[in-house]
């Protein structure tokens, strides 16, 4: 504590009669239990029950994919109850994976050729960008829906709800609320009709585990104030606690990055930090993989590990633990110093996403020559917008300047009046 807040006197130390212990977990082995998400799935033309065509895509205003020519609707099953991802977390016991969450394995080819069923001929798929390929000869679409270990095919998939125009709408207005201080060049070149649909790949992980934590937490029983030579200082008497809290805490549907690309978070060189504060995303309402929700947007392949997420998945428990248990330390006014932490998951299960992003991106180069990549983005589920603007330093200075000439004549102005 500072030395303006010592307490006069040692206080006491007291046990904190709200711990109780709970059994510890049995240890488990670490061989992972695989639901397969991709029984069933087919590679190659996915036609229209009706009508038997292949231009089949999402329709934004019902959520469900539509044929392009008979306007049928059909919609895949929710992946949450297809595969039982909804189960008691408190039951979960080792590593569950989703056979999309697999580890990548480097010899796998990008580039794919799957035969036409239709015409015969052979289409290639680069699966660094895409799942998709129209066929050259008769025009019908090739999709790929089984999984293969790239990284290229995920376990399940959240749609798109919110259409371009309001993207662009929501985009506009977060940029036209900082113009005053955005860069000239940027206003000058800001079209945002230049926003891409994105479905960007991530982790969703549920984590069954164990915490206890211990250290001391103090209870202020009187302030006041006492005079130290011309200076008035603030002292307080406070009681210490040993503190103890241990529990079961369950986290559901926590959201990891899982792009090499997106994991780099330099905010020296761009703002990926930004797609960070448009969560969370409704991944409940995702469904089975089908390669057709992807027609019309982007996609980024997962290229990372659970042995590269998995550090980043426990320090986000961690934090939901330590948030957690604050409810818990009301009593204790002056605060909480945790000594020791121990959290042990007993259970984990993950599952590979891809969750939509509408996604405006602006080059800077600034003086120096350096380059920052600046990103305005849209939850394409819930409309949160989030982004950065390259900023006109000049008029930044300027302003701050001014500002602070203000501060400066109403401080003296202040004085002189002796107020």
């Amino acid at each position: 504590m500072p030395p303006a807040q010592a307490a006069q006197q040692a206080p006491p130390v007291h046990n904190d009669p709200t711990a109780a212990p709970i059994e510890q977990p049995e240890n488990t082995g670490d061989t992972p239990r695989v639901i397969k998400t991709d029984e069933g799935a087919k590679d190659g033309l996915a036609k229209c029950a009706r009508c038997g065509a292949t231009e089949i895509s999402l329709n934004l205003a019902t959520g469900n994919l539509r044929c392009g020519f008979c306007r049928a609707e059909f919609s895949a099953q929710n992946a949450i109850e297809a595969f039982n991802l909804d189960a008691d977390i408190g039951k979960l016991v080792g590593l569950v994976l989703g056979s999309g969450s697999s580890d990548i394995v480097p010899s796998t080819s990008e580039v794919l050729t799957f035969k036409c069923s239709a015409c015969g001929a052979e289409v290639v798929i680069d699966t660094t960008s895409s799942t998709q390929a129209r066929c050259h000869w008769c025009r019908n679409t090739l999709s790929m829906n089984q999984q293969v270990p790239n990284g290229a095919v995920p376990d399940m998939i959240l749609p798109f709800k919110m259409t371009k125009e309001a993207a662009v709408e929501r985009i506009t207005q977060f940029v036209k609320k900082r113009q005053f201080f955005a860069h000239p060049k940027f206003r000058a070149e800001f079209n945002a009709d230049n926003v891409m649909g994105v479905y960007l790949p991530y982790m969703v992980v549920d984590i069954n585990a164990h915490a206890r934590l211990s250290g001391q937490g103090e209870h202020e029983t009187r302030s006041y104030t006492v005079k130290v030579g011309d200076d008035d200082q603030q002292r307080y008497d406070a009681d210490v606690y040993d503190v103890a809290r241990e529990f079961d805490i369950h986290v559901n549907d926590l959201t990891v990055e899982s792009s090499s690309e997106r994991l780099d978070q330099n905010t020296s060189q761009n703002s990926n930090n930004i797609i960070n504060t448009i969560m969370p995303f409704d991944v409940e309402n995702s469904v089975r993989y089908d390669a057709n929700y992807l027609k019309g947007f982007t996609s980024e392949r997962r290229d990372s590990n659970l042995e590269q997420l998995s550090p980043i998945a426990r320090v986000q428990a961690e934090d939901v633990t330590r948030h957690r248990v604050n409810e818990t330390l009301t009593f204790y006014d002056r605060g909480v110093r945790w000594t020791q932490e121990d959290i042990v998951v007993r259970g984990e299960r993950w599952v590979s996403a891809y969750l939509p992003v509408w996604l405006y991106s602006y080059q800077e180069v600034k003086s120096n020559g350096k380059t920052f990549l600046h990103y305005v983005a849209v939850n394409a589920r819930t409309g949160e917008t989030m982004g950065s603007v390259p900023l006109h330093q000049s008029r930044l200075l300027l302003v701050a300047g001014a500002v602070q000439v203000v501060g400066t004549v109403i401080g003296i102005v202040l004085t002189v009046l002796g107020i």
